[in-house]
């Protein structure tokens, strides 16, 4: 097969550099969506369709007959933005106020395109099926993914693929993991209702405050004491709030903050400690409390068979130098995980480095940006991975 890099080189830049340009945020990508559809409309051999009004599904059926086993596979890329202010110094800005492709999806959505140009060039080497996913509002639970699949979308596939770009590794690299990539992710609200009163009789009052620093701290306990550090989540309060006077004591304190799990069964006990110590120290102290929970996405785990894929065909594009093995799971959340969850999956990282950028900015900040170099390497991973099962 032709190079990739001769086929859309300079469409996939073209392609990246409109989508960073015009970026939209969670659940409102209709002009990404549109962009995209007519796009892909254009490439031969392909059925595209709506699943949602934001999201696109192109559909690439291979015409060669084969005795084998037909494999359907599916390549997911996400479409949507953060409400961040641009700051990196490009000449193709965001041109939407307070919105950024700050993740790198404008990326990740210009190679899966190229990726299916490519392919679809070649229908007739095909057997089986390929998908291409265009997902949308994965930076907002419930996520696009959860819903894609309810949609039926990946009903029948064999394997999915993803790739999400990684600002601390240079372009020409990719990162391999094997088992659990990210983790499951649950927020909370705490509300401790106390009963107010005057800074010099606390005797007469019930104070939030207090009780609420207490719970802050007992909470840490869940990770030190609670459960095997071999499967340790992490636990981290980010919010803490409580009056406005300093000569009356509040009526309640608000807290909030986030858990982090591995592995199913740390995830369901987190919560449940967490709403344990919270009963225990408010009714010790005569207090009540009100917990709401933002049950976020599950764990992104990779399947062995599907990263051995992904391995074979990185050092085949990359080279075995530029493949890194990462050894621990990522803190972060991905809504992949609804995809990994039903099917085989493999999702990896592609680096987007260039050391001429001076300092790596991390995903979501806003001087966050590529070298789009990178994108050749992660059209030809998509184009190879599908030589490998579907050709």
């Amino acid at each position: 097969m032709k190079a990739v890099q001769d086929l859309v080189k300079d469409e996939v830049v073209t392609w990246r550099r409109h989508l960073h340009e015009n970026p939209e945020l969670s659940y409102q990508e209709y002009e990404t969506s549109e962009y995209i559809y007519n796009l892909l409309k254009t490439f031969s051999g392909l059925e595209v369709t709506r699943p949602t009004e934001t999201s696109v599904l192109a559909v690439l059926k291979g015409s060669k007959n084969s005795t084998n086993k037909q494999y359907t596979i599916a390549f997911r890329a996400d479409i949507d933005a953060l409400p961040i202010e641009e700051k990196a110094d490009v000449e193709f800005k965001s041109k939407n106020p307070g919105v950024m492709h700050a993740c790198g999806h404008d990326a990740h959505a210009a190679m899966l395109l190229g990726a299916a140009k490519t392919l679809s060039q070649k229908q007739e080497d095909i057997s089986g099926e390929i998908r291409f996913i265009f997902q949308h509002a994965e930076e907002v639970t419930p996520g696009g993914a959860q819903e894609l699949v309810k949609k039926g979308v990946i009903d029948g596939v064999d394997y999915a693929f993803a790739l999400h770009v990684t600002p601390y590794e240079q372009a020409g690299t990719m990162c391999i993991k094997e088992g659990v990539l990210c983790a499951a992710a649950d927020d909370f609200e705490i509300k401790i209702i106390g009963q107010g009163g005057h800074a010099s009789t606390p005797e007469l009052a019930i104070d939030p405050l207090i009780i609420g620093a207490e719970i802050a701290t007992n909470i840490q306990q869940i990770v030190s004491r609670k459960i095997s550090a071999l499967h340790a989540p992490v636990v981290s309060v980010t919010k803490f709030n409580s009056g406005n006077a300093l000569n009356v004591i509040p009526e309640h304190a608000d807290l909030g903050g986030t858990i982090r799990s591995l592995d199913p069964d740390s995830r369901v006990k987190s919560r449940e400690y967490l709403q344990q110590i919270v009963k225990g120290i408010t009714e010790a102290h005569g207090a009540n409390y009100e917990i709401k929970w933002d049950l976020g996405y599950p764990a992104v785990v990779n399947h062995i068979d599907a990263v051995n894929l992904s391995r074979t065909v990185v050092e085949e594009v990359c080279g075995k130098d530029n493949l890194i093995d990462v050894k621990d799971p990522l803190f972060g959340t991905e809504d992949f995980s609804s995809f990994s969850e039903v099917v085989p999956a493999s999702m990896q990282f592609i680096g987007v480095h260039n050391d001429d950028f001076g300092k790596a900015f991390p995903l979501h900040h806003p001087k966050f940006k590529i070298d789009e170099k990178a994108l050749q390497y992660g059209v030809d991973y998509f184009v190879r991975i599908a030589e490998k099962i579907c050709v």
